[in-house]
């Protein structure tokens, strides 16, 4: 760790955005506090913490909140000592970065449609929406992976972390040394 810190996650189980978040702090070994939200009565702290989407994951360190998981995945990665979650190569963590844009931005929404749709019509068009998504995350698994286990390589990176998740709004289980508290 980057010394004496006061981490805090405030999170939803079964959220996939904060289960990212959660794969990244298990991933560079840091403890910290999780705090449950319950999104149809949300606490003060979140809304305090998260003012402008009023939604989680948001990590507290040292007292001051951060938003978005693939921000926090980037601030977790650069913050603390332990195994590198974004690539070194420059070209390389840009293109983790566009895949983790991608998966938020096409692979997500589509999938959430699959779930959310009220007709078999909308449901069939997020079915084909999310095929073709995967799809287009295979082959660039096939390429980016090198032959390796992982999406960058050898090991885990922001590529793979973000399909830990894959679901609705940024709104966790996972591994890490979080301390649960309900809220």
């Amino acid at each position: 760790m980057a010394g004496k810190e006061d981490l805090k996650l405030l999170g939803l189980l079964v959220s996939p955005f904060v289960i990212r978040v959660r794969m990244a702090l298990s991933t560079k070994g840091v403890s910290y506090e999780y705090v449950e939200q319950d999104l149809f009565n949300k606490s003060e702290l979140l809304l305090k913490s998260n003012p402008v989407h009023k939604k989680v994951p948001v990590l507290i360190h040292n007292g001051k909140p951060l938003c978005e998981s693939l921000v926090i995945v980037q601030y977790v990665d650069e913050l603390f000592a332990g195994p590198s979650i974004l690539p070194t190569d420059l070209y390389e963590r840009a293109t983790a970065r566009f895949w983790a844009a991608f998966v938020d931005d096409k692979l997500c929404p589509a999938w959430f449609g699959i779930v959310m749709a009220k007709t078999e019509d909308e449901r069939a068009e997020k079915v084909t929406e999310t095929s073709a998504a995967i799809g287009q995350m295979e082959e660039a698994f096939a390429q980016c992976s090198k032959g390796k286990a992982f999406f960058g390589g050898d090991s885990i990176s922001v590529g793979g972390a973000v399909r830990g998740k894959c679901g609705g709004e940024e709104s966790g289980a996972g591994g890490g040394r979080g301390r649960a508290v309900r809220q």
